[in-house]
């Protein structure tokens, strides 16, 4: 496909009623369907093993693994499977030397898969935490450029950042940030939960140490599968769990591969949603989305909510504040009218995917107009 020609809505993929506006692909997507016949094929193996021989799971393993390469911009050995982000974020913080006395920096509010572990190494290792606090102005990008050159401030270890911010996508744009990582010499950590599938994710851009997602989300896959990126300098650590798999003579970000790595059912479910999202490619799937949170934005207009600027948001998700808070019961509200979205930090997170189409940001639009 052409990345600068329109994609469709894809909703024939979907078993998504007509009347259902499913808004909260950044909590988690439905399955394509065949996703789903994957894993009900994946299934008969271990319902029925004689009948399907377990020699050919490994080839499933290396089939999502070159298909999460791909969607990142990696090679194939630089790309581990594990159990979650939080498996992986553990994994990374075993794996880091870091100065005492440095500074790990992150968001405020950030999710916990990417906070926890690096709590208890800063901890450990004598580090300070610094958060940057959420910016009145909603450009978290200017306010982490700001902090990681602050005149006085402790020497800059370690970033753990995302592309956007979990609550209410509010951008953080790591085109700008990850060459003032890297100037300050310090280690880069990402988490592309809420990236990886809606927008381009490149690792040969951002450079960095270590990369993660999982597949329950943007890339239309299933829950209790995810990927760890490892630069190759980074690949030489020890796993957080030994195996079989990831002994020597396993090699490159292999060596953080999970136990019980050759499931059936997971491995073929996770590589057929990332292949769908490789063949419509993620500029326009970027591109879409952008289309549908504008229209979602200019259709709250009058309804005292707010939205961030276009240029500071992230296509894929939108999150609306108002002045007081949003009312409570607001997303039990929109669900009795068949619109499906979450509330996060005083946000209501309103996340469309491919399978949305105008008609639900309308429903979404006369649900909120009849809330509110």
């Amino acid at each position: 496909m052409n990345a600068l020609a329109p994609l469709p809505c894809q909703r024939h993929l979907f078993e998504v009623p007509d009347d259902v506006a499913y808004l909260d692909a950044a909590a988690w997507s439905p399955l394509p369907r065949t996703v789903r016949e994957a894993g009900e094929a994946g299934l008969l193996v271990k319902s029925r093993p004689w009948a399907h021989p377990r020699e050919a799971v490994p080839a499933q393993a290396e089939r999502a693994r070159a298909a999460a390469a791909r969607l990142i911009g990696a090679a194939t050995d630089d790309v581990a499977i594990v159990g979650s982000v939080s498996h992986a974020m553990a994994t990374v913080a075993a794996n880091l030397t870091v100065t005492p006395g440095g500074r790990v920096l992150r968001v405020a509010d950030e999710f916990p898969s990417l906070a926890y572990a690096f709590d208890r190494l800063a901890a450990v290792r004598g580090l300070v935490v610094e958060e940057v606090p959420r910016p009145g102005d909603g450009d978290w990008t200017a306010a982490l450029l700001a902090a990681i050159g602050r005149p006085g401030a402790p020497p800059l270890a370690l970033a753990t950042l995302t592309p956007a911010h979990w609550t209410d996508g509010g951008l953080i744009d790591l085109d700008r940030i990850a060459p003032a990582v890297h100037a300050a010499g310090a280690a880069l950590v990402i988490d592309a939960t809420q990236a990886a599938g809606a927008v381009p994710v490149d690792v040969g851009r951002w450079r960095p140490d270590f990369l993660a997602f999982p597949t329950y989300k943007w890339t239309l896959g299933p829950y209790g599968l995810a990927f760890l990126y490892a630069a190759p300098h980074r690949q030489d650590g020890t796993p957080i769990e030994e195996n079989l798999g990831n002994r020597p003579p396993a090699t490159g970000a292999r060596r953080y591969d999970r136990g019980e790595l050759n499931d059936p059912v997971l491995l073929p479910m996770a590589a057929t949603g990332l292949e769908l999202i490789l063949a419509w490619e993620e500029p326009a799937v970027a591109a879409r989305l952008r289309r549908l949170t504008d229209r979602l934005a200019e259709g709250i207009d009058g309804l005292g909510l707010a939205a961030a600027p276009t240029h500071l948001r992230v296509p894929h998700v939108l999150g609306l504040r108002a002045p007081r808070g949003l009312p409570p019961g607001l997303t039990e509200r929109l669900r009795q009218a068949g619109v499906y979205a979450s509330e996060r930090s005083g946000a209501l997170r309103l996340s469309p995917h491919v399978w949305t189409d105008e008609g639900d940001v309308d429903r979404c639009v006369a649900a909120l107009r009849r809330a509110l």
